[in-house]
């Protein structure tokens, strides 16, 4: 049989097509816009988000017995508020989840409700980008658009939506509102509450290889494949990817190196970190997990070697950088501000260190150290809560730079892995649904069986010695600075 994977990305959604053994036969990917309203706004429309969907899927198929297609699922980006009226309609534009206008409710959120009680209710603290503070945006804001509710949504769960008629979410993707209950996956009373809504203006919740529907028969005619096809909930794009790359069970961890950075770690046991400064969410396994997520990871190097130097040869530039771990010079990666795990979206990028026989190598080997330090702060926060790490996948931009990964091994000293197929959250979608429709007994059958590793990258005990002594500096710096940021906006 065939699968479909459908990754709602930010800027485009890529569809994957995958047989019943986990091999990847055909891959689309169609482009939508973006919009930015106001300053430090995000927006996209639904519909061109199913639009392209749908073309896409129609190309995916096109070449293939479409008899043989039996489920589809998701990854999707996470925290997007997408709201429909009486009758299904979208309100209004969805707001992303790199939308910055919610300070004022984030503040409420988090000073006048108290953390406290946000973590007793949902595992997690307010930030910026989650969908609670959103809600209360629309509430505060646009009044009129609010009245008119009747249901709230996540982006991938308005496709699923419009192809199987089911409100519907899954246990990962919630876990991202704000307004679910993690430890107990069910949505919380008091949270929706304190947004002014009810729970019946909330999607069923699903666990992300359950079925959730079939597709509805004028879809199936439209797309020229069968009405069998099981409409699966799939998992918000970290928890896909971590299927995709087989971070599923207990004690896995995977880091992604792409325009924003995260070290994922999945446990069979509920945990949260007493300052919120790791993401407790459910995972697309059953279980849990935790996680870390940096604002800014290769999208650092992307700026440091684009705007600044001048160059695209990123291979090149650093063939240069042969001292590892005796470097002077540090980067702070915070161009973006940053959420774990500092969640201060005041902070910014800063070099420190330089000298007059710093090099333009020095520098270059800096931004790459400042993100793997970075993503060991998060991971330090994983540790204190006595969970063991040995080994780490890697996917993302970034990871195909040999030296980023020696980097990242030796500042986390952790064995890296490096798998042979990283189409992330789409893969982890075709996965889910491979599962739904039991071609696996589970998630992390599935991933035992298709997820293959090509290469590790060793710690080397040398290194991490020297580098532990660089990390003990750079984890210095930013609470130096620190009360400096408000004060060069």
């Amino acid at each position: 049989m065939l699968y479909i994977g459908v990754d709602l990305g930010t800027s485009a959604v890529k569809l994957l097509l995958m047989d019943g053994e986990g091999k990847i036969l055909n891959i689309v990917s169609k482009e939508y816009p973006l919009y930015f309203p106001h300053p430090g706004w995000s927006e996209q429309k639904p519909e061109d988000w199913y639009e392209q969907s749908i073309a896409g899927i129609k190309e995916l198929i096109a070449d293939f017995d479409k008899s043989q297609v039996a489920g589809i699922s998701f990854g999707g980006q996470m925290h997007g508020l997408v709201i429909l009226d009486e009758k299904d309609q979208v309100i209004r534009p969805a707001i992303l989840w790199n939308d910055g206008r919610t300070t004022e409710e984030c503040d409420y959120l988090n000073n006048v409700i108290g953390k406290d009680k946000l973590s007793e209710y949902t595992a997690n603290i307010s930030f910026t980008g989650f969908t609670a503070p959103k809600i209360l945006w629309v509430k505060n804001k646009e009044p009129e658009n609010f009245a008119r509710i009747k249901k709230i949504m996540l982006p991938k769960d308005y496709i699923a939506y419009k192809l199987s008629g089911v409100h519907c979410t899954d246990v990962s993707d919630a876990s991202g509102m704000l307004v679910f209950d993690v430890k107990n996956r069910c949505w919380s009373k008091e949270m929706c509450e304190i947004c002014g809504i009810t729970e019946d203006m909330l999607a069923k919740v699903f666990e992300s290889y359950e079925t959730v529907g079939t597709i509805l028969p004028e879809i199936a005619k439209e797309l020229g494949v069968p009405e069998t096809v099981k409409i699966v909930a799939g998992a918000g794009d970290n928890a896909a990817a971590a299927v995709g790359t087989g971070t599923v069970g207990d004690g896995m961890c995977n880091i992604s190196l792409g325009t924003s950075g995260t070290i994922f770690i999945s446990s069979n046991k509920f945990g949260v970190d007493e300052n919120n400064a790791l993401h407790s969410f459910d995972h697309a396994d059953g279980h849990y997990h935790l996680m870390g997520c940096m604002l800014s990871a290769a999208s650092c190097n992307k700026w440091w070697m684009d705007e600044i130097i001048g160059t695209k040869d990123y291979a090149e530039e650093q063939k240069a950088i042969t001292k590892l771990g005796e470097n002077h010079v540090y980067f702070l990666p915070y161009l973006m501000g940053e959420r774990s795990p500092h969640n201060d979206p005041l902070a910014r990028g800063t070099f420190i260190g330089l000298t007059m026989d710093s090099t333009r190598a020095d520098m270059t080997q800096a931004v790459l150290e400042g993100v793997a330090f970075a993503l060991r702060d998060s991971f330090e926060v994983a540790k204190s809560l006595g969970i063991k790490i040995e080994r780490t996948k890697i996917c993302g931009g970034g990871a195909k730079s040999p030296l980023w990964k020696k980097m990242i091994a030796n500042i986390l000293n952790l064995k890296v892995d490096v798998i042979e197929s990283e189409e992330g959250p789409a893969m982890g979608g075709a996965m889910l649904a491979a599962v739904a429709n039991g071609e696996f007994a589970s998630v992390e059958e599935a991933a035992a069986k298709i997820v293959k590793i090509v290469d590790t990258v060793e710690p080397e005990p040398e290194l991490v010695a020297k580098y532990e002594e660089r990390y003990q500096q750079f984890k210095q710096i930013y609470p130096t600075v620190k009360a400096l940021f408000p004060k060069i906006q």
